[in-house]
């Protein structure tokens, strides 16, 4: 059974945010040699907003698709129009896979021949010419689309702690306020550490700077977290932070966006 899963504001008033249910398996592994059996559960989370933005993605490729699809068979200055079914066809298929929309269009086009009168110009008598066109008619398959729509924002959580400690509506809301250790991992890679490219040949000194750097790492992330967490206990924001937007203003601050503001300053001992 699909139940609401809500997150509660200051003032205790409940917003729903996702949907939910959840499977529970028992799951075996090997330790040591060892045979262990755990329970595992599976928490199936649609989330509203970001089914939302996968909606909005999803209708502006079927735009995208649409339009590529029209100008196949359009005269257009430095290109060349299809006439045929089976170039049409292979050109669809394509654009299909491209943008991600296979069987969410229905697409009827007619192959036909129309004859041109020309008329005589100077040593060339009148005739009539032959000519193949195609006629597309391009619109939503809305069953399928439907039914598409309706499997976007789903995610699958996992963990082994009993619902007595943890109950669906709190496991969702633990997930989404955990600390994200990929998050340390970029900044590694990136500004402000840089680990890459480096240009050492001693792995002594390649593990010291490594160890140097996942220094930095701990101060910029205890930074953070101590900024982040008094603005929270105080239900105050921070402004100034974003270059060109002075006024804007937010309770969660990156330890970068806050080091920035203070780079004017020069410490000398």
């Amino acid at each position: 059974m699909i139940e609401p899963i809500y997150r509660f504001d200051d003032n205790d008033e409940a917003s729903e945010i996702a949907q939910g249910f959840e499977l529970t398996e028992t799951v075996t592994g090997q330790v040591d040699g060892k045979t262990i059996s755990w329970t595992e559960r599976r928490l199936v989370i649609r989330s509203i907003n970001y089914a939302q933005a996968q909606e909005k993605s999803l209708n502006k490729r079927l735009k995208k698709a649409k339009t590529a699809i029209a100008d196949l068979t359009r005269s257009r200055s430095g290109y060349k129009c299809l006439t045929t079914l089976d170039s049409f066809c292979s050109a669809v298929n394509i654009l299909l896979k491209q943008y991600d929309v296979e069987g969410l269009l229905e697409i009827d086009a007619v192959e036909t021949t129309i004859e041109q009168h020309r008329r005589r110009y100077r040593d060339r008598p009148s005739r009539v010419e032959t000519k193949q066109v195609l006629e597309v008619h391009v619109q939503n398959n809305e069953e399928a689309l439907e039914a598409a729509i309706k499997r976007l924002g789903w995610r699958v959580y996992a963990t082994n702690t009993p619902t007595e400690r943890l109950s669906l509506n709190n496991a969702v809301l633990a997930y989404r306020e955990e600390y994200i250790i990929e998050r340390g991992f970029g900044r590694l890679k990136g500004k402000p550490l840089s680990l890459t490219p480096m240009y050492l040949q001693r792995d002594d000194h390649v593990t010291g700077l490594i160890r140097l750097l996942t220094i930095g790492l701990r101060v910029l992330t205890l930074l953070e977290f101590v900024v982040r967490s008094k603005l929270s206990e105080t239900g105050t924001d921070i402004a100034g932070l974003y270059v060109g937007n002075p006024k804007r203003s937010t309770a969660r601050p990156t330890a970068e966006a806050l080091l920035r503001a203070f780079n004017y300053i020069d410490l000398s001992r």
